[in-house]
């Protein structure tokens, strides 16, 4: 099935526009969830929506509110949603180009996809693509999502472009209340040459594969065990020696760390399977065809 776009409309820069459209850059579909149930029945608890008043109403019967006070609300309707619709509704407006590192992670939100939006986009597109690509800028651009206006950064990526949605600047906190109660001070220099030097021991390029979600992997692990009926395994915590001062644990944490090899790359090891990766439908099946050999062998 295709990627269902998140939101369409034009990509514009100055007098030059081409149709887009918009695809999330991430997918939560591979998570572990949980569903609640009766603690008896195993049944999956469902929420219906409740009116204090009626009891049970039915979800065609829910409208949207704006709460202005304690308990008052005013109705917004469609319409009215519709009245207040703006440029940024329907078209990517590039405002400006920035360098890259001028933009603040703190204010990176969610990533997307952007492609064109059908072959006759597709010049349009390459020429904006290229253009940024060529210049190492962000592009600045506003576009309405659920409801919302909100600031984003666009950038050339392979074939197509990337964007990512911004905080707005009163979202994120101010770092004084977090902060403000640390003491300034220069830390002691022989102590700061050893944290340098341990930090250079650490240095590698980054590949994201690298950083398994090991708690993800254990859960799996754990629900493969309890579906073929083993009590699971409790990992005990890692032990950790006595700390007795800051200069002594720099000290040997530079003696266990080792420096990354400067030899020729070796060809890489097989990656083993891991627990996360192995679907749950596949783990239901082997719990269901391991419970199934015992009755095949009493009717022979």
């Amino acid at each position: 099935m295709a990627p269902r776009a998140s939101w369409k409309g034009h990509l514009r820069l100055s007098l030059v526009s081409c149709p887009v459209k918009l695809f999330p850059a991430t997918s939560a579909s591979e998570r572990i969830s949980f569903n609640q149930l009766h603690k008896d029945t195993h049944n999956r608890i469902n929420m219906k929506p409740v009116d204090p008043e009626l009891g049970l109403v039915e979800r065609s019967d829910l409208v949207r509110g704006y709460e202005y006070e304690a308990k008052q609300y005013i109705i917004i309707e469609d319409s009215d949603l519709e009245a207040v619709r703006i440029e940024s509704s329907h078209t990517m407006n590039i405002e400006a180009f920035v360098d890259e590192d001028e933009v603040d992670v703190i204010y990176q939100d969610a990533p997307y996809y952007l492609a064109p939006d059908g072959a006759m986009a597709e010049e349009t597109f390459a020429v904006l693509r290229d253009a940024m690509a060529a210049s190492g800028k962000l592009a600045i651009a506003r576009l309405v999502m659920t409801s919302r206006e909100r600031i984003v950064t666009i950038g050339a990526r392979e074939t197509g472009m990337f964007v990512c949605t911004l905080r707005n600047p009163n979202e994120v906190r101010s770092t004084a209340e977090y902060f403000g109660n640390i003491p300034v001070g220069k830390p002691d220099k022989e102590m700061l040459e050893l944290a340098g030097k341990l930090i250079e021991q650490k240095v590698k390029p980054f590949d994201p594969k690298d950083y398994e979600d090991r708690y993800e992997a254990a859960l799996m692990s754990m629900i493969r065990e309890k579906l073929k009926g083993h009590k699971p395994i409790i990992a005990s915590a890692p032990e950790r020696g006595n700390v007795i001062n800051l200069m002594d644990a720099l000290k040997a944490s530079l003696g266990e760390a080792k420096p990354a090899a400067k030899s020729k790359a070796k060809e890489p090891a097989p990656v083993k399977e891991t627990a996360a990766k192995v679907s749950l439908k596949a783990a239901v099946a082997a719990s269901k065809a391991a419970a199934a050999k015992p009755a095949a062998k009493k009717k022979a």
